[in-house]
């Protein structure tokens, strides 16, 4: 198994949607396909971190439609979806047994690509497709997702 290319592409959903990634860890976690009971983020198969990343992804989810939301590429948003990029990659090589400190890089730095490489795609199918922003969102929604959870399941 390719831990690097794992890791790279939960950080890459991270960056398309930084909350989506946490949650379905979180899930596989709690539900045991992955095995986080012997390490130090064992909180994220807990009820709560279920209930708290799930409801924050569905928040996520909503807010990236508002025309409001400050894109993805500012400081702010940059950074949470390096962080949880990280905190993913870090699940899963710790469910693997492998050094934890790599895992948080690659993922962290698969969320830089995917923040810069989404926002992009996004904003060239628009102009290219003369669709409606919310049309590629929805879209980008749902990649996020299947690629955390083609990712948890292998």
């Amino acid at each position: 198994m390719n831990y690097i290319a794992l890791a790279l592409g939960m950080g890459f959903a991270a960056g398309l949607r930084s909350l989506t990634p946490p949650a379905v860890v979180a899930w596989a976690a709690h539900l045991g396909w992955l095995n986080l009971s012997d390490s130090p983020l064992r909180f994220m198969g807990s009820t709560i971190a279920v209930v708290i990343f799930s409801l924050l992804a569905v928040f996520e989810l909503i807010a990236d439609l508002l025309p409001q939301t400050p894109k993805r590429t500012a400081p702010v948003p940059l950074v949470a979806r390096i962080l949880m990029g990280g905190l993913c990659g870090t699940c899963l090589y710790a469910a693997s047994n492998q050094p934890l400190i790599i895992g948080s890089i690659l993922g962290a730095v698969g969320g830089v690509i995917g923040a810069f490489a989404g926002y992009e795609i996004r904003r060239r199918l628009v102009a290219t497709l003369h669709i409606k922003d919310i049309f590629v969102a929805l879209l980008e929604d749902l990649v996020a997702i299947g690629l955390a959870c083609f990712i948890v399941t292998r």
